[in-house]
């Protein structure tokens, strides 16, 4: 198992733009010095509680202060982005990551934004837009001869030479591509199906045992639309992890610190809008009032000493039939960053070890 990092980004709303970017880009280099494998940085237009609609700047930013690590948007949303410019502006980037990025990509499954760019996301025509930039992207990276692209939303050209000096010349650095992941919200997911059709890596945000198990189920079924056979190994599993020296401190900082207040203000209220409560539950007869931060502590999270963390995570490893990364989910501790920094120590230095061979 490795041990990489996911970035949704989650802070308070009102909090500077330009102080929760260094935050943000604090816990890169702690992670690239950590020997943290990957990092991922979520993209949202609507949310001023994930305050970054352009993670590519982020990552361009971190790139320049880290050594190691590899970067990854997770995920640009490509139902809100034209693919012939998103085809360029990720093929620049890997250019300048030489080779220290992967390119996320999701389907959008916040209603704000979904509105703000009026794409009917309740009938699926987010996916069905994934799905056509994705292939037109594809395309524009591999592809050598020219082409016309005519679908449903999207024309695209990709020019032969014109007027003697004008022709495409945006490809990545990594041949033929960077590697693509592909984020999943719902359960089961149409996207992970796409993931395991292509075989590109899923990736899943577990909120819950039975929620993360449909997953996999998924990237099955797609996988065996097109004959191919999925490794558990590029599957990455996105968590709340914080460990401390005891069982009782990490409970303190993860239930009474900002991983609490942001799931009791923020995701716990809108899941519970949008009927996505069900999925934290490990008894289906529990009432939507039972999921607390102090119920997520219990049966969710990933929180503890070394030791207790060390068995959860087996635990966890063990119940969904094995998987490739756990991705720490980051959280604004920038109010005590001695905590989270300690977290990510403990994490790499005494959890890690006792993991890699999962």
């Amino acid at each position: 198992m490795e041990i990489g990092l996911f970035e949704m980004t989650a802070h308070p709303p009102g909090r500077d733009v330009y102080d929760a970017a260094q935050w943000d880009l604090q816990m890169i280099r702690w992670a690239d010095e950590l020997g943290f494998t990957e990092a991922w940085i979520g993209e949202h237009f609507t949310s001023p509680w994930e305050p970054v609609p352009a993670p590519d700047l982020l990552i361009a930013q971190a790139l320049l202060q880290t050594e190691r690590i590899v970067l990854a948007p997770g995920a640009h949303l490509l139902p809100f982005h034209h693919p012939a410019e998103l085809a360029s502006r990720v093929a620049f980037l890997d250019q300048l990551a030489r080779g220290r990025l992967m390119f996320g990509v999701g389907s959008a499954g916040i209603p704000g934004d979904w509105k703000l760019f009026n794409v009917d996301g309740m009938s699926g025509q987010n996916r069905e837009m994934t799905a056509e930039a994705l292939e037109i992207i594809l395309r524009l990276w591999t592809e050598k001869e020219p082409f016309t692209h005519v679908g449903k939303y999207w024309t695209v050209n990709r020019i032969d030479t014109m007027l003697r000096h004008l022709e495409h010349y945006s490809t990545p650095f990594q041949t033929p591509r960077p590697p693509i992941g592909v984020a999943g919200l719902n359960s089961p997911s149409p996207t992970l199906e796409l993931a395991g059709e292509r075989g590109f890596i899923p990736m899943s945000l577990n909120l819950g045992l039975d929620y993360v198990k449909d997953h996999w189920k998924s990237v099955e079924a797609g996988a065996a639309r097109s004959g191919r056979t999925p490794l558990r190994s590029d599957w990455r599993v996105a968590k709340e992890v914080l460990v401390a020296d005891t069982d009782e401190e990490a409970y303190e900082l993860a239930v009474n610190g900002f991983m609490g207040y942001y799931q009791r203000t923020y995701v716990l209220d809108l899941f519970s809008q949008v009927g996505f409560l069900k999925f934290f539950k490990h008894d289906p007869e529990l009432p939507d009032s039972a999921v607390t931060p102090e119920y997520l502590a219990e049966h969710n999270w990933i929180i503890g000493s070394p030791e207790t963390v060390t068995r959860k995570l087996t635990e966890l490893h063990t119940a969904l039939g094995g998987y490739g990364t756990t991705l720490v989910l980051g959280y604004d501790y920038s109010g005590n960053p001695t905590a989270w920094r300690h977290s990510m120590e403990l994490l790499a230095h005494e959890v890690a070890p006792r993991v890699t061979d999962l």
